[in-house]
């Protein structure tokens, strides 16, 4: 019996049936051994202690959740407000105007609507002149909320024997009383004697004119004038005390 030669990449036949037994043969890849798999690099100990993954060799940008994240992000926030800025500072400064709020606050909650989206991407690309309608619907809206503020606060100071005042109605009683103030003064000071009413007059305008005005005004000498000035408010004080006092619970004059 002639012995058989093993052919590569198959089984050697069986011993008890030598004859009938074909050799089995298999792919070459079945037989070649299998290359190992190359070593994953060490993580650097700012992988370890922060559990980032490491950065694709090929994009070099990290694999999850911060794929995206970084200096892009900040530059499209800032250029975004750039375009917007102009035109919120006039939307906003025209709808304050006629709802009574202030233009910074519109400014503010414009700014907080649009840093509640979830990123800025969410905003369609458009040029600087096709963001109009949407600052102003977003100023519009705002200012809206805010006069809905103003209408449920309540403040804490009410007006005596009633119930809490509402804002405009202090502001209104406040600027009422004051003008009647000022304009009971006026009166008292045009019935002092003398050049006291000339010289309050004087000190009492807007201007806000300084001694030596006044004593060119006059045609006084400036170093008279401080002399001059303190007896004309005693003698008003005086004439507002006795008008205080000669009023009756009631307020009627006696």
């Amino acid at each position: 019996m002639e012995p058989r030669t093993a052919v590569p990449g198959c089984l050697a036949p069986s011993a008890v049936s030598p004859r009938t037994a074909a050799p089995v043969c298999l792919p070459p890849s079945r037989v070649s051994p299998r290359t190992p798999a190359p070593p994953r690099p060490p993580r650097t100990p700012a992988e370890a202690s922060t559990g980032s993954p490491a950065a694709s060799p090929s994009t070099g940008s990290p694999a999850g959740p911060a794929a995206g994240a970084g200096p892009e992000g900040g530059r499209e926030s800032e250029q975004l407000m750039e375009v917007l800025r102009p035109l919120l500072v006039a939307e906003a400064a025209a709808e304050a105007h006629g709802s009574g709020c202030d233009p910074a606050d519109l400014e503010q909650g414009v700014w907080l609507r649009l840093l509640e989206r979830p990123s800025v991407g969410d905003l369609p690309a458009r040029p600087a002149g096709c963001w109009a309608g949407w600052v102003r619907a977003a100023v519009r809206a705002e200012a809206k909320d805010a006069r809905r503020r103003v209408r449920r606060e309540v403040p804490y100071d009410a007006v005596e024997g009633g119930g809490p005042a509402h804002p405009a109605a202090l502001g209104t009683e406040r600027m009422t009383l004051a003008a009647d103030e000022v304009r009971r003064v006026r009166a008292a000071v045009r019935r002092l004697p003398g050049r006291c009413p000339s010289v309050l007059s004087a000190m009492m305008s807007p201007q806000d004119p300084t001694y030596r005005e006044i004593a060119g005004e006059l045609g006084i000498s400036q170093g008279s004038l401080g002399p001059v000035r303190s007896r004309c408010l005693g003698c008003l004080r005086r004439m507002l005390t006795a008008e205080v006092a000669a009023l009756e619970p009631w307020g009627m004059e006696r």
